[in-house]
């Protein structure tokens, strides 16, 4: 989809995680279903960038637009790596702020998920020039890793 297809791809996991998290299964009370719902996204999404990959850069040029399942499997890895206890959970008794903390930490991982495959910090923007499917994947990868990080960093700033 065009403009910004890596926003685009992007949007499934958060949207997922959404659902999942407001049908009870967020990930301090059904941890498997969660992260198994989203580890599966990033597994199924992560093969077929590896195994697809060296079609889509002979038709499309090194690590193209065209191609955002590795967006997939980043943004996933940011959902699954962030601190859930302590910044989308409130107390069981305070319900009513249970659903514009779930749409806050989910933007926040977007957004930061979105920064830094945008920014690509090293090693990430290196290993995108690896040829075929890893490339296309890893760069991503090392993305969601960053967004995840960043927002540990700042869950413990803030709430210390």
């Amino acid at each position: 989809m065009r403009p910004a297809s890596g926003t685009w791809g992007s949007l499934p996991p958060v949207i997922i995680a959404a659902f999942l998290m407001l049908w009870g299964l967020h990930p301090v009370a059904a941890p498997l279903a969660f992260y198994g719902v989203l580890g599966a996204m990033a597994l199924v999404f992560g093969l077929t960038c590896v195994l697809q990959g060296d079609a889509a850069e002979a038709r499309w040029g090194q690590d193209p637009g065209q191609v955002v399942a590795d967006e997939v499997v980043g943004q996933a890895i940011t959902l699954m790596l962030l601190p859930w206890g302590t910044i989308m959970l409130p107390p069981l008794w305070a319900t009513d702020h249970i659903i514009p903390m779930i749409a806050f930490t989910l933007v926040l991982a977007f957004v930061a998920f979105r920064v830094m495959d945008i920014v690509k910090p090293w090693p990430a923007y290196q290993l995108q020039r690896v040829p075929g499917g890893w490339g296309i994947l890893l760069d991503d990868v090392f993305a969601g890793v960053y967004a995840a990080a960043v927002i540990q960093l700042a869950a413990r700033l803030v709430l210390r």
